[in-house]
């Protein structure tokens, strides 16, 4: 069995779409680029009519290139392991497969075993996101993750001594995943994850600090609702927009009552938290 490989050069704006269209036509797991996104799939899966009927959906909306490459089977794992390297966040977090040896140096270590790339960490707003979380109350907190992908905020958020943790998102793969990474971290007590948007946390339940990394018009839609789920003194952190979005998500969080704490950036990419 050898594995495809497709090499898609695009918008990083439509990265996260594309991993879930092609996870629904069999491709198997995928890896961010500088140019974009690498795909694979199990060779005798592989249909380029598929592959470009996916593909066209979105070319009238952003420029996208493919070139299609074949893996010989004893070069897959080699491949898949080179391409996932661990990542460091501000000398104090690692983020590493179960393949990689433990390094003691990091006071915050994490094992990610992603079914998809997205979320392993290596994209710059999920590296935001966690430095941000470094500098937030967590010890005891009640978090809730929107849009939790491999479950890699939540879990950094138990690392950090919080109590509870509700974390969703509208991907099946995502929520599976999300639970094998929370078990594979021990962080289960007080970890609950399931498949659904904002609208299914009941609207009494109430959190210390919210994390939403998705993208500048769900967080725009959303603001609002964040705001009713959030206590009086708690804080918010949204990430997955770039930085001259900002001007608009800070507009919204302060006609909702919250106050800007701060904001980062990495390579155009922005985080920003508010206090309610």
């Amino acid at each position: 069995m050898n594995y495809i490989e497709v090499s898609l050069e695009l918008d990083p704006d439509f990265t996260e779409i594309l991993i879930a269209e092609l996870a629904e036509i069999e491709y198997e797991s995928f890896v961010e680029t500088d140019t974009g996104l690498n795909a694979y799939i199990d060779e005798a899966y592989f249909n380029e009519n598929l592959l470009k009927g996916v593909l066209s959906k979105y070319m009238d909306q952003a420029a996208i290139a493919f070139s299609v490459n074949t893996l010989e089977k004893e070069n897959w794992n080699q491949t898949w392991e080179s391409n996932y390297a661990p990542i460091e966040v501000l000398d104090q977090i690692r983020v590493r497969a179960s393949f990689h040896a433990p390094d003691e140096r990091f006071r915050y270590e994490l094992q990610i075993n992603p079914k998809m790339s997205f979320g392993t960490g290596h994209h710059e707003t999920t590296w935001l996101v966690m430095a941000e979380q470094l500098n937030l109350p967590h010890a005891g907190a009640d978090l809730m993750d929107v849009g939790s992908g491999t479950g890699i905020l939540g879990i950094l958020g138990k690392k950090l001594g919080a109590r509870s943790v509700l974390a969703f998102d509208i991907e099946e793969w995502a929520v599976e995943n999300a639970k094998e990474n929370v078990a594979l971290n021990q962080a289960g007590e007080g970890f609950e994850v399931f498949l659904g948007t904002i609208s299914d946390v009941p609207a009494t339940r109430q959190f210390d600090g919210i994390l939403a990394n998705i993208n500048r018009n769900i967080l725009l839609e959303q603001m609002a609702d964040y705001n009713q789920h959030l206590k009086a003194g708690g804080w918010l952190v949204i990430s997955g927009f770039y930085e001259a979005d900002a001007p608009a998500l800070k507009a919204c969080g302060e006609k909702l009552g919250l106050r800007q704490a701060g904001m980062n950036t990495r390579n155009e990419w922005a985080t920003m938290t508010f206090r309610k």
